[in-house]
């Protein structure tokens, strides 16, 4: 009897999963194997509350398996040199020694650290004779198979995803394997070994959360359902469930991007009156985007991608300021709202992400890592390329940017998508009888703001606005324009 080990690692799901698929039509017997070494992801290694999603997606895809009269195999990885037997290689071979296998297949990650150690584990492990295959599963197009007339990587979003476009109508999704014979390695370890659940209040606000190929279908349903009707409008309005919040579900490859336009499409293939996918299929173009700069640019995590940047001033860090940015104390509301959400439920409102780091990078001139750091460690869909890009966009530095100049006025945008203050006065409770205009901007009115017990605002907007004008203008060495949102 063949065996071949399929490495999971973030693809959870049974379906639509290449190296699955792959091992059980070219072996006997397939092992599922799950290893769990955090050591070899370095800063990046997965934050609390994505510690808290990875325990219980791992539980889900072994209850998917069990179905199949299967299990997960667990194996905590030794931080001992793979020469020593550590790491995920030594996980490897231990497994490869007791079960007779003689292939390893997995799907490929992006992230820097993570793409050369598997190829490390790639090399040895042909070294040894295995049989060792990679895929891709989390993207419509791995991130080399897209460039420029020119053979450059893209910097800019838009013919970017023109390319891409015309590449993806024709990806239809792989079934479940069937039948599926699975095999089990003697020393797997319990999931409850790897303590990934978090001992923070926070973690009990997340029951909103369904991780796992079940409850991504399930918020997939929802979204064909109704917000994908309006989503081109709906999708910047807080106080509504206006996107499809499928990002936790796409980062553990809990559900893929194929599966995802698959539905969309069969779900509308025999309505008259079917919404246009376009303007959802552009946002996950964006996901996409991110993985690209990712493997072109690795040093996006870390340093700006537009290096005239490195010129910039940013102020002098300030503990107290991003301790009150954190915790939702800002006194600005819709920030405040945000930063509570995110506390809470361990996600962020797309639209609200841009304010609250506006607010951080611009109207604090805090440097964009801060903020970066601080969404790695409490977001639910913390993903290295999207992060990353997410927050140099906002700052300014970043590729196919926002200009640093254009600082979003918080006031202003809370009045355009939470015109009745419903978002705000949901997780701002201090503010939930403010009258009228006093919801977007409670200093206006000293009375109310003292008897509200809400704080004042951290900063003045306009004042530092203008501050961060001029900090960009002598980084940049001439005078720039701004605009207004």
């Amino acid at each position: 009897m063949t065996t071949a080990i399929v490495w999971f690692r973030r693809d959870l799901r049974l379906a639509d999963n290449p190296a699955l698929v792959a091992a059980t039509q070219g072996y006997d017997r397939v092992i599922p194997l799950y290893i769990h070494a955090p050591h070899e992801e370095g800063e990046w290694a997965p934050g609390a509350a994505s510690r808290w999603w990875l325990h219980h997606s791992l539980a889900s895809l072994d209850t998917g398996l069990k179905h199949h009269r299967g299990a997960l195999q667990v194996v905590a990885a030794s931080t001992s040199a793979p020469a020593d037997g550590g790491g995920s290689l030594g996980a490897l071979r231990a497994a490869i020694k007791a079960t007779g296998a003689t292939a390893v297949y997995f799907n490929l990650l992006y992230d820097p650290l993570i793409r050369k150690r598997d190829e490390k584990v790639r090399k040895a492990l042909e070294a040894d004779g295995l049989d060792v295959a990679s895929f891709n599963a989390s993207l419509w197009c791995n991130p080399w198979e897209t460039s420029t007339k020119e053979g450059e990587p893209y910097r800019v979003f838009t013919p970017f995803w023109r390319n891409l476009r015309t590449r993806i109508d024709e990806q239809g999704p792989l079934d479940t394997p069937a039948p599926l014979h699975l095999g089990t390695v003697p020393k797997s370890d319990d999931l409850d070994s790897l303590a990934l659940l978090p001992t923070l209040d926070w973690a009990k606000g997340f029951d909103e959360w369904t991780p796992g190929e079940e409850g991504a279908q399930e918020m997939l349903s929802l979204f064909a359902d109704d917000a994908v009707g309006h989503y081109d409008t709906g999708r910047d309005l807080p106080a509504r469930h206006g996107t499809s919040r499928l990002s936790p579900h796409l980062h553990f490859g809990e559900i893929s991007p194929r599966q995802v336009a698959d539905r969309l499409r069969a779900h509308f293939a025999r309505r008259k009156n079917a919404p246009d996918l376009e303007p959802y299929l552009r946002q996950l173009g964006w996901r996409e985007f991110g993985h690209h700069l990712l493997w072109h640019f690795p040093d996006t995590p870390k340093k700006n991608f537009n290096k005239k940047f490195d010129a910039f001033r940013w102020a002098k860090r300030d503990a107290h300021a991003l301790r009150r940015w954190k915790q939702g104390k800002t006194g600005i509301p819709i920030v405040d709202a945000g930063m509570r959400e995110l506390w809470a439920t361990g996600w962020m409102h797309n639209r609200v992400r841009m304010l609250v780091a506006s607010l951080l990078t611009k109207n604090l001139r805090q440097h964009w890592v801060l903020g970066e750091k601080w969404f790695w460690d409490t977001l639910v869909d913390a993903d290295l390329a999207n992060n990353a890009m997410g927050w140099q966009w906002v700052a300014g530095s970043g590729a196919d940017a926002s200009p640093y100049f254009r600082i979003f006025n918080p006031v202003t945008q809370s009045e355009k998508f939470d015109a009745e203050g419903a978002y705000i006065r949901r997780w701002v409770p201090e503010l939930r009888d403010a009258p009228g205009r006093l919801v977007h901007a409670p200093w206006e009115d000293a009375a109310f703001l003292k008897r509200s017990g809400y704080p004042s605002p951290i900063v003045d907007l306009k004042s530092s606005r203008e501050d961060a004008l001029t900090a960009y203008q002598k980084a940049r060495g001439a005078p720039a324009g701004a605009t207004r949102e």
